[in-house]
């Protein structure tokens, strides 16, 4: 079955994506299979058709964006599966903009359900498409500021460049689950965003990563 999308991405992502990946530290999670990286770059191809008009990223040139975001969003796969020791859980991805991380995450890790919540509703509109284009049954979007959603908890909250730390957990403390996690995705260590954390959350883990390509330091910030 094939999940690449009208959505022209140039012949030569498929191989620099191969590439990447033989480099991406996997942990324990299983490599990715044939059909998962073609919705992989089916993705690609659609944040980059759609980008133009709905603005979901800066980033306009689709080799720059499997670098900066699908690579990026990549490298959270491992140390989210160590975390969950491949169980299934339910994952919240707090201003999603196009889905980064949430929809590589529903791609590469088909036991999460992903929900990812963005206050723009052209940005909701395109993950939904997503989910329907790439057949992600375990993808919904939410229109919503993060503060208004009501649903269930979630076993894990993870932003990638949302806000500041304390922000991050002061809008979704209701949210979260009672033994549920947060993943923040950050760049350097963010010593001072911990120190202004509210009492009772606490950094059990952080943890550098290594993105393929990318020479600019990363980082995710576990909070509990």
């Amino acid at each position: 079955m094939s999940y690449i999308s009208n959505a022209p991405i140039g012949p030569d992502l498929a191989p620099e994506l191969r590439r990447a990946l033989a480099t991406l530290d996997n942990g324990p999670a299983p490599a990715l299979t044939d059909p998962q990286i073609e919705q992989l770059l089916a993705y690609v191809g659609m944040l980059s058709q759609w980008g133009k008009t709905y603005n979901l990223t800066a980033v306009r040139n689709p080799a720059e964006m499997l670098t900066l975001h699908l690579l990026d969003s990549l490298s959270v796969r491992a140390p989210l599966w160590r975390h969950l020791q491949g169980a299934a859980a339910a994952v919240l991805d707090v201003g999603s903009g196009g889905g980064l991380p949430g929809v590589v995450l529903a791609i590469t890790m088909p036991q999460l359900q992903v929900t990812c919540v963005d206050a723009v509703a052209k940005k909701a509109a395109f993950v939904r498409q997503v989910a329907a284009e790439l057949r992600l049954p375990n993808l919904k979007a939410e229109h919503a500021r993060v503060e208004n959603l009501t649903a269930k908890p979630w076993q894990v909250i993870t932003s990638r460049a949302f806000a500041s730390l304390s922000d991050f957990v002061n809008l979704t403390s209701g949210l979260r689950a009672q033994s549920g996690v947060w993943m923040a995705m950050k760049g350097k260590n963010p010593q001072d965003e911990v120190a202004e954390l509210p009492a009772g959350v606490e950094v059990f883990h952080v943890e550098q990563l290594q993105v393929p390509g990318l020479d600019a330091e990363r980082c995710l910030v576990w909070l509990r």
